[in-house]
């Protein structure tokens, strides 16, 4: 272990291993930075956002684990099953995001429970039987038993997956006078980079070395990307609510079945008090797209989200200054979700023709 060690001291001293370490490292805090970015700072964030936040953290975390392991092995073996776990994570995040992104219609979100529960509880239990640092042998590659093996088998699953589900994006590349859309364009360098990294993983003797170095690159690729998309003021789906899409209007049985579990929604457990319900906060209650409970309600009922919840509210505040005589006005708009006087004066009167005073004073 001490000439191991002295080896290992010696590397990191070299300076052309100095700079693939740094590039490494530099590639990781990228993609950390770029989960964060994509989990709270994207203005219009919904699922598909937290799928790519999360799939740039557990690359992050992988290259991280490989980068401190390969130069300080006595590193906690917490930290290097939470970086084993990570490994294991990269594929079901791609192949989630991807399906969530291309998905025109009801992606339910508990679905994801599927990929992800399962993966992390066998992880658990694997590590729990066979930790790394005692049956290291157990995870190379190279073993006859290898749990390595399992591992990156399940990841390279779940990239052809994923290039299964945007096949026709790859038909597109490869066909004379086909251009691609920046969705398109987005979603292979996505596969393809995290493909590239599989393969890094899979035919190198210095893993740690040149996949944070990959990853670095691929990370700095896909900031180019962003910024390219930015630069010609173009609107990358991850930056907006889908709401490009018009000319594909929401199949009609499929529109009933919206609205009905809508109208149950409302009625039944009365989300419309809420002051601070959002059009994100139905739509996950529904699991359907944000783009979709709206286009849905423009192009159906002809109102906005606005609208449609405030016509509850205003309803809901008839019944109750007409029956309630414990309340003032003010106290009855808040009883029904209005978040102040002045929005429930200005709905009450835009729906009613009157003001919620007025009302009260003519029917009680």
């Amino acid at each position: 272990m001490p000439n191991q060690y002295l080896c290992i001291q010696n590397t990191f001293m070299d300076p052309e291993h100095q700079l693939l370490f740094f590039f490494s490292a530099i590639g990781a805090f990228n993609g950390l930075f770029l989960s964060i970015y994509f989990a709270f700072f994207v203005k219009h964030r919904n699922k598909a956002n937290y799928f790519l936040s999360a799939l740039m953290l557990v690359i992050s975390v992988r290259i991280i684990k490989s980068v401190f392991l390969f130069f300080y092995p006595s590193i906690s073996e917490l930290f290097i099953h939470i970086g084993l776990v990570a490994c294991a994570l990269i594929g079901p995040f791609l192949y989630l995001y991807v399906k969530n992104t291309t998905s025109r219609k009801n992606y339910r979100s508990r679905h994801w429970l599927y990929h992800i529960v399962p993966t992390v509880l066998a992880m658990i239990i694997i590590e729990y039987l066979y930790p790394y640092k005692q049956y290291r042998s157990y995870w190379l590659l190279s073993a006859t038993f290898s749990i390595g093996k399992f591992l990156y088998a399940q990841w390279i699953i779940y990239i052809l997956l994923s290039g299964i589900v945007i096949k026709d994006a790859f038909a597109s590349l490869i066909k004379k006078g086909k251009k691609l859309t920046d969705e398109e364009i987005w979603l292979i360098s996505l596969v393809v980079g995290v493909a590239i990294i599989w393969i890094a993983y899979n035919t190198t003797g210095y893993i740690s070395y040149l996949a944070g170095a990959l990853s670095f690159s691929f990370i700095f690729y896909l900031m180019l990307l962003l910024w390219f998309f930015k630069r010609k003021k173009a609107t990358p789906f991850f930056f907006a609510v889908q709401t490009k899409y018009a000319n594909k209007r929401i199949e009609a049985d499929e529109v009933t079945g919206i609205l009905s579990r809508l109208h149950t929604l409302f009625e039944q457990n009365g989300l419309y008090k809420k002051p601070d319900l959002k059009l994100a906060d139905i739509a996950d209650e529904l699991d359907i797209p944000s783009h979709q409970l709206s286009q849905c309600l423009n192009d159906n009922l002809g109102k906005g989200f606005s609208t449609y919840i405030n016509e509850y509210r205003v309803k809901e505040a008839e019944k109750m200054l007409v029956s309630n005589h414990h309340l003032t006005v003010e106290g009855i708009g808040y009883e029904c979700g209005f978040s102040s006087k002045s929005t429930f004066y200005s709905a009450f009167k835009n729906i009613k023709g009157t003001t919620p005073a007025k009302f009260k004073k003519e029917n009680t």
